[in-house]
């Protein structure tokens, strides 16, 4: 059986043929990274227990599935989807190939309604294609006292979310299961309206890189340039928002001038646009100036 230091070796080595396939350069970093957190993942210790113990010994079962999740890794699957969870905000989701994989730039999203609104206040906000239930567990658990809905047009994706609700323990979320407003009760308004909608173009080439393949289509990509989402959301969004409610939407880096221009034939007030980590455009956000 081999120790820890050996099948680390053996799941460098296997990994770096990636380096030179159809996923593009693979950084040595990130390879390292990536194989200590599937041993650690298989092993159930973190990595800090692997470098103290280099030379413990693997049983057969373990090897195994080392050796498996690195066959899979391989081949492009998202390291996400091979250890069934994934980190986002202060808390681990559960994911599975019928979500997203929640990405660090999403974050810009949730920490621009919680530095917009005040503890005090008492909001009803909606995440319309919660997937995994990000952006909707991270609000619930930093404002308990807001009413939040969540919904998707997956009842599987539902599912998960439901799942991640219950093992974070967060309990002020309302579930519905359709498309977009339709999954809304026509009773319901709402101060704030947040999406990660499908905002990618059938024909992009990302789509063919490491990770997306093995993600759900229907969650990535959307007809009209990756824009046909987004504009059904910023169209309809009068209807179900409060008076003065606000409408902030993540979309693709190149997409910021046209989102807002949508949303300024809208009526919407008050649009901008803030970057992701790696200062490209990603949310936009404006107010609605309409009363019901």
């Amino acid at each position: 059986m081999l120790t820890i230091k050996q099948a680390l070796v053996s799941a460098r080595e296997l990994l770096n043929q990636r380096s030179t396939d159809k996923f593009g350069t693979v950084d040595n970093s990130v390879i390292d990274f990536e194989v200590n957190l599937m041993l650690a993942h298989v092993l159930g210790v973190n990595s800090t227990w692997l470098r103290t113990w280099p030379e413990h010994q693997l049983t057969e079962a373990q090897q195994h599935e080392f050796e498996q999740l690195c066959q899979r890794r391989v081949t492009g699957e998202p390291i996400a989807y091979l250890l069934g969870e994934w980190s986002f905000w202060s808390f681990k989701l559960k994911v599975t190939p019928d979500t997203l994989i929640p990405r660090p730039e999403t974050e810009h999203l949730v920490e621009w309604v919680l530095q917009h609104f005040s503890v005090e206040q008492k909001l009803t906000i909606a995440d319309l294609g919660t997937g995994s239930g990000a952006i909707a567990l991270a609000l619930a658990m930093e404002r308990p006292q807001w009413r939040i809905i969540a919904t998707d047009y997956s009842p599987a994706a539902l599912a998960i979310a439901k799942a991640n609700a219950a093992q974070l323990q967060i309990n002020n979320i309302e579930w519905y299961c359709g498309s977009w407003f339709d999954a809304l009760p026509p009773s319901i308004h709402c101060d704030v309206i947040v999406s990660n909608p499908p905002y990618i173009a059938p024909h992009d080439p990302h789509l063919s890189l490491d990770g997306l393949p093995f993600e759900p289509t229907s969650a990535l990509v959307a007809h009209e340039s990756g824009l046909a989402d987004i504009k059904h959301l910023i169209q309809s969004a009068n209807q179900h928002l409060m008076p003065h409610g606000w409408l902030v939407l993540e979309h693709g880096y190149e997409q910021g001038l046209t989102v807002r221009q949508l949303f300024v034939e809208q009526g919407f007030k008050a649009v901008a646009t803030i970057n992701d980590y790696s200062g490209r455009e990603r949310i936009t956000f404006g107010q609605n100036e309409l009363y019901l």
